[in-house]
């Protein structure tokens, strides 16, 4: 019985096994991959025809974890997976970025890549692996692919390069790039750092490259044994009319040229130039022939308005809206805009704008994730948000997208390094894009970089982020693009955003269209985005040149107090009793958690100074107790009333009696009406019963004795 092959490869000391005809076998192509005891299925098909006026590829890559890979039950009432994680949606995208300028140009059939992680060991990541079996699932298949491709992590400890680095490893790493090619190009990389060079990125790159490279042979050499995967299926999805073609870039070629040349500032008006174009070309056919072929006529109108745009960039050296290659567009930023919110910035940068908020939270407010492969919290959130409006555009709202999420995720990793070390806070960045042409996401770090620090939140260095662009020529001409606009990413050859501090990289991410990115090209825009990021670095600093050095006052305060752990339990009381008590009675939040060490990390949360100092005096009491002493004077609340005196707290957990002949110098018959439970009187310790072990008290001393009758009369 044939159970299918299996084959192995080394990467960088760690075993990485394929296996193929065991699994899934009436997908085109499917493999196990697997490293350590993690273990991943992909699968790929693809539908034998394109549908009709489809003139793009139809890709889908999804990513799922499966909780029983790491032995666990799903929470939630349905128990089961739900939706994608945010974690799962950002593997898909790294996929999705690294395979799709992979595939022929001209096939259109739909195409499914789905990855499912079937067991996780805690300690070799699953998303390493992931780009490696969609890649190798295709390559054992019969669908046409220009690659085979693979995805790496680079980590570095010590100043050590890792090629995908464990867990343990990633914690005490200061970069994590995760880099994806073919046998001949990068084609995606994305990535965080802790102010690295950019010689230093080159370097990451290169030896990433290394590994794909073998990897990429790796799966040539398995396919040649699968005989399904060759030759590829044969396919016909585009027909084209070269007549029709010369007629539409004879009459539209030097038109669009002219309109690229105008070097026009508005997005909306080269739009209407060229759609004017477009509509004079239409005008030159008769309705038959544009109900025939009309759909082609605008194909060959946006392949000759690219190629003229990118003639002009390459060969008479202007953009579209007139700059020069390394300069920024204009900007203005403003903070403090919003009054009610813990801190807000405005960033505006030719026609991107981002309106960011910050706002401050305590440990409650901290993000529960619940995945297969990780389970705790999350004190740093930015969300990113893309409405239709801010391009223009009337569309349907369907909730949260993989772009805002990829978007949100990048911006996040910009600026997470910069965080203080010690910060008590929960923070929740929002950045909504109010206008879009060129670069939301780095808008959003440097709006986030402004937000942080109107609030007051003393991050260590701003950050700023670029995004580059490049138009390449078969003839190996080429010009690097900084700060490039919504057309200039759509119709050039690569989009690389760089965020960074002014000593270095602090997060990128990159996506290659083309063949044959040079590292002469690659490193020429790692230093050109340096240059664009220390200008917009410029523009915030004259913005706000340092966190502010106060809270909004609307902002909430935090205090933290590590107790020993033997006094967590008292501090929080039977059933939670006294923490609830004293949350109420000082109009606080209070929480507490162990920590590695052991002890207790307790987290204060209020609006006022008098309740914040009040339930600080209460925990200090509870977790460091100071020793009752006799003749020693103390405030306490009443306990409890007998008919014998009043039980009243001397410090919390410690109570004492005051016999009704010690509450005043006036004989007292009983204590109702003099004195109710609650009340706050002064008193003295004058002694501990032997019997019972509790301390004597008494109030009568404090007060001024009376005087005798004798005495008055005389």
């Amino acid at each position: 019985m044939n159970i299918g092959i299996r084959k192995s490869i080394v990467v960088d000391g760690k075993e990485i096994s394929v296996e193929t005809g065991k699994l899934a076998k009436q997908a085109d192509g499917s493999v196990v991959v697997r490293m350590g005891d993690t273990m991943l299925l992909a699968t790929v098909v693809s539908t034998p025809e394109a549908k009709e006026g489809v003139d793009f590829l139809p890709l889908t890559v999804d990513y799922r974890e499966k909780f029983s890979a790491a032995g666990r039950i799903p929470g939630g009432f349905l128990r089961r997976e739900a939706r994608p994680s945010d974690g799962e949606v950002l593997i898909m995208r790294l996929v999705d970025r690294a395979l799709r300028p992979l595939f022929p140009d001209d096939y259109h059939a739909e195409v499914q890549v789905m990855i499912q992680l079937l067991s996780f060991d805690g300690v070799n990541n699953p998303d390493v692996l992931a780009g490696f079996a969609a890649s190798a699932a295709i390559a054992v298949s019969n669908i046409p692919f220009n690659g085979p491709m693979s995805e790496v992590r680079i980590g570095r400890v010590d100043g050590k390069f890792i090629i995908n680095p464990t867990y343990a490893e990633m914690k005490i790493s200061d970069m994590d790039v995760m880099i994806a090619g073919s046998a001949k190009d990068i084609v995606m990389l994305e990535g965080e750092m802790l102010e690295i060079s950019e010689s230093e990125m080159v370097e990451a790159i290169k030896l990433a490259h290394e590994s794909i490279k073998q990897q990429c042979q790796f799966q040539l050499d398995l396919a040649a044994e699968i005989p399904t995967a060759n030759p590829k299926r044969e396919y016909s999805h585009e027909a084209h009319d070269e007549e029709l073609r010369a007629r539409v870039y004879a009459f539209s070629e030097e038109k669009c040229r002219e309109v690229a040349r105008k070097g026009l500032a508005s997005k909306a008006t080269r739009t209407e130039l060229f759609d004017a174009i477009k509509t004079e070309l239409k005008a030159t056919f008769t309705e038959e022939e544009l109900t025939e072929k009309g759909g082609l006529v605008s194909v060959y109108f946006s392949e000759i308005k690219k190629k003229a745009v990118r003639y002009v960039m390459l060969h008479e050296r202007k953009r579209l809206d007139g700059r020069k290659f390394e300069e920024i567009r204009p900007i203005w930023a403003e903070v403090d805009y919003l009054p009610m919110v813990h801190g807000s910035a405005v960033f505006t940068r030719g026609e991107t704008q981002s309106l960011t908020t910050l706002t401050l939270g305590g440990k409650m407010d901290e993000q529960l994730l619940d995945g297969a492969t990780f389970r705790g919290t999350e004190t740093f959130m930015l969300h990113y948000n893309f409405p239709p409006f801010s391009t223009g555009e009337a569309k349907p709202l369907r909730g949260t997208s993989r772009r805002e999420v990829g978007h949100g995720n990048l911006a996040l990793r910009a600026l997470k390094n910069v965080l203080p070390d010690n910060n008590p806070y929960t923070i929740r960045l929002v950045s909504d894009i109010l206008e879009s042409n060129g670069s939301s996401s780095m808008a959003t770090v440097c709006a986030g970089t402004l937000a942080l620090m109107d609030g007051g939140v003393q991050i260590k260095a701003p950050v700023s982020g670029i995004a580059m662009g490049l138009i390449t020529d078969e003839t190996g001409a080429f010009c690097v693009l900084s700060d490039i606009l919504g057309d200039e990413d759509h119709l050039g050859d690569m989009d690389f955003k760089v965020t960074g501090t002014s000593k270095g990289i602090t997060a990128c991410q990159m996506d290659i269209k083309v063949d044959g990115l040079s590292y002469e090209v690659l490193t020429q825009a790692l230093d050109q985005a340096r240059e664009g990021r220390l200008h917009i670095l410029g523009k915030i600093i004259e913005t706000i040149a340092v966190p502010n050095k106060e809270l909004k006052p609307q902002t909430p305060r935090i205090e933290m107090l590590i107790v020993p752990n033997d006094m967590i339990g008292a501090i929080i009381g039977p059933g939670g009793k006294i923490i609830q008590a004293m949350q109420k009675e000082t109009n606080t939040v209070i929480t507490i958690e162990e920590i590695e060490t052991g002890e207790g990390k307790v987290q204060v949360v209020s609006n006022n100074g008098d309740d914040m100092a009040e339930a600080l005096k209460r925990i200090k009491l509870i977790a460091f107790p100071p020793t009752v002493e006799e003749g020693m004077e103390y405030d306490g609340k009443v306990k409890s009333i007998q008919a014998y005196g009043c039980f009243v707290e001397i410090l919390p957990g410690t109570d004492g009696l005051i016999h009704i002949s010690e509450f005043a110098w006036e004989k007292t018959e009983k204590l109702d009406g003099l004195v109710k439970e609650g009340d706050v009187i002064r008193f003295k310790v004058v002694g501990k019963d032997p019997k019972t072990k509790k301390w004597k008290l008494s109030r009568k001393v404090l007060l001024p004795r009376p005087e005798k009758k004798e005495e008055a009369q005389a």
